[in-house]
């Protein structure tokens, strides 16, 4: 599928929901003129587009596997893995937005306080300063040109318990999704590494951006913070690879991260700063 029809379908697609979802609140103060079961059909053909594009990607990555990029990481300490590629792919159970070899992280360090577990009933938010992850530097992983940054939107409460995650899942992420890219991912930066390949890093911290779009960063340099920005339940690294530099039109590329390679889920890693030095 070419860029053109990719970024054709995700923006149909996202119409569709749109008005899927304006005919049940529509429906509330009047009848509408037609029969209730076909104002279904716009949701079914929103699925049917999510089907194809994903099929296409499966198709794609079955007959021209792409070849894995070596980079450094982009973080320091020590971290645990989830939603990894090297677990299942796509690793986020879609090809939407190119996550097919996205990778999420949180911190998790030796000393200090733990990362909060997440629970049924209470508390049912946590502010982003109780996980381990909130502010930690985000590292540039190659020398590479800033081609977009932005850090505007707010980092939310934390969605680690029962109550937290049925509202995302119910309210913020049916909202989101309908809002658009930009809202899922959160504040963002996308860096080129150049031979066509773009890193992502997503849900970055409110106002912590270092760089500007057209900037020249060096690997290891800071660049920003990580945040709870966007679609996200709490304070984590999101990471990836694309081929473009627009994840509506892109497409996954799997990564390597020089003296780490690809963490499992769980799996707990230690990124030595002295590897990677902050600018």
């Amino acid at each position: 599928m070419s860029v053109g029809l990719r970024k054709c379908a995700a923006v149909a697609q996202r119409l569709l929901w749109v008005v899927f979802f304006a005919q049940i609140v529509v429906r509330q103060f009047t009848e509408l003129p037609y029969n209730y079961w076909l104002s279904w059909l716009p949701a079914l053909a929103a699925i049917g587009i999510s089907t194809a594009t994903s099929r296409s990607a499966r198709k794609q990555i079955e007959t021209d596997p792409p070849a894995p990029v070596e980079v450094e990481p982009p973080v320091a300490g020590r971290w645990s893995a989830l939603n990894s590629p090297a677990d299942k792919v796509p690793s986020h159970g879609t090809h939407y937005l190119a996550q097919t070899y996205a990778i999420d992280i949180t911190a998790e360090p030796a000393e200090g306080p733990a990362r909060p577990e997440p629970v049924w009933f209470w508390p049912v938010a946590r502010r982003g300063q109780a996980y381990p992850a909130f502010g930690e530097p985000l590292l540039a992983v190659a020398d590479a040109t800033v081609v977009h940054a932005e850090d505007g939107q707010r980092d939310h409460l934390s969605r680690s318990s029962l109550l937290g995650v049925l509202y995302f899942w119910l309210v913020e992420g049916v909202g989101r999704t309908l809002a658009g890219a930009r809202r899922v991912i959160g504040n963002h930066v996308v860096l080129d590494l150049g031979e066509g390949t773009y890193a992502l890093y997503a849900h970055v911290q409110r106002g912590s951006l270092a760089v500007r779009p057209g900037d020249k960063v060096s690997a290891g340099q800071r660049i920003g913070g990580c945040g709870n920005s966007g679609n996200s339940t709490e304070p984590h690294v999101h990471f990836q690879l694309m081929d473009g530099p627009d994840p509506e039109t892109a497409r996954g590329v799997p990564f390597s991260w020089r003296g780490v390679g690809v963490p499992r889920n769980r799996e707990t890693f230690t990124v030595r700063e002295e590897t990677t030095p902050v600018a």
